[in-house]
């Protein structure tokens, strides 16, 4: 039988550092990016407030830097914790260097005092501490300045801001993150399918409330990295179920120069809702939905189409379809179709494989296929 850990192994173990989650590709391109931002900052600063100014002050900007090229979606390294920190941190570390002088003590108080402002003005941001204690202990240099300090502040910070913005988005890492509007594609004030059920945003406010300490995470962070783990933890106990296995191979499509009539046949014979648009060398090229035949339909009752008097007859498919077309392949799981079909509020997918159209899912599929499993969960 094994024993039971002692409370100081387990203390012990705390120390022990948490497996990172990122690849060396992003390590690689978060430090590179912290270098040309530092080495532009650096350049910069000295040549406009001189490099005694500039070497007082760049020890916290370098801190920030970590932070927003690191752990860019962090709530510490958004551009309003970065900027309203440093200008509290600023003001802070002038206003207590003019009144009680440089000194050790009066430093700490000032880091003390703007981490009491920044949590109010939630703009949080660890390195503006350092700064406040720079600023109040920097030397002669800062102490000439006076509340001109500001200007050598702020003109690094949106530097490195501006360095951020541009290399992160360029690198493909969007910053800053920005919560994803919620969609409604049936003009209503429900919210999205997906969102009415399982976990709420509210559930997830209260829970970091409960936490009661800091977490470095918005809500709107958290919902996603619980609507992913969820997808992740349903494709595992679902299997192997893919698009290619659901999916319903006795096509039915149109030409780009197919006309509406001969659609609109195609659309009430085979109880249609959408109707993949094909060119003469059966690639993808546009998919027809009701919805292109009602705005369609409108414009025909006033006569006029694209500010042309047509007969319906004449119309062809391609001036109504919807392009480029959201497609899936024939290897995904059904787990991912669930957000296109119900969030984006598709009502057909098409399947391709090696670039070629072998089939169509539509909403009735993926329910036929849920429906599958519960069954067997069930029995």
């Amino acid at each position: 039988m094994t024993q039971p850990r002692s409370a100081f192994l387990d203390w012990l173990h705390a120390f022990v550092p948490q497996a990172i989650t990122t690849r060396p590709r992003e390590w690689l391109r978060a430090g590179l990016g912290a270098s040309l931002a530092m080495l532009l900052c650096t350049w910069l600063g000295q040549q406009l407030f001189g490099p005694a100014v500039t070497g007082h002050l760049f020890g916290p900007l370098a801190a920030s830097a970590v932070l927003v090229f690191a752990v860019s979606s962090g709530a510490l390294a958004q551009p309003w914790p970065l900027l309203g920190s440093y200008l509290v941190a600023t003001l802070v570390g002038a206003l207590l260097l003019h009144f009680q002088g440089g000194s050790l003590p009066v430093a700490g108080l000032a880091v003390g005092l703007a981490l009491l402002l920044m949590c109010p003005l939630r703009c949080l941001h660890p390195p503006a501490g350092g700064l406040a204690f720079c600023v109040t202990s920097g030397g002669p240099e800062l102490a000439m300045l006076g509340p001109w300090v500001l200007l050598p502040v702020l003109f690094n910070v949106l530097c490195l801001l501006g360095c951020a913005l541009l290399y992160n988005n360029l690198t493909r890492m969007r910053y800053p993150r920005l919560a994803a509007p919620p969609v409604a594609l049936h003009n209503t004030g429900d919210p999205a399918p997906v969102a009415r059920v399982g976990i709420q945003p509210v559930d997830l406010a209260q829970a970091l409330d409960e936490l009661g300490g800091f977490v470095d995470l918005t809500c709107e962070e958290l919902e996603r990295i619980v609507r992913v783990t969820e997808k992740h933890a349903l494709q595992r106990s679902m299997g192997g179920i893919t698009a290619g296995q659901i999916m319903a191979r006795d096509l039915r499509w149109v030409g780009p120069e197919t006309s509406v009539e001969e659609a609109l046949q195609l659309f009430e014979y085979h109880h249609l809702k959408a109707l993949p648009v094909l060119d003469g060398e059966r690639r993808l090229v546009g998919i027809l939905s009701l919805i292109d035949l009602i705005g369609h339909a409108r414009q025909a009752r006033r006569g006029y189409l694209f500010g042309r008097r047509v007969r319906r007859r004449q119309v062809p498919v391609a001036q109504l379809m919807t392009q480029p077309v959201v497609w899936v392949d024939s290897a995904a799981h059904v787990v991912e179709l669930i957000p296109l079909l119900a969030d984006q509020g598709l009502h057909c997918l098409p399947v391709m494989e090696r670039g070629a159209l072998v089939g169509v899912i539509t909403q009735t599929d993926v329910i036929a296929a849920l429906q599958r499993e519960l069954v067997a969960r069930l029995a």
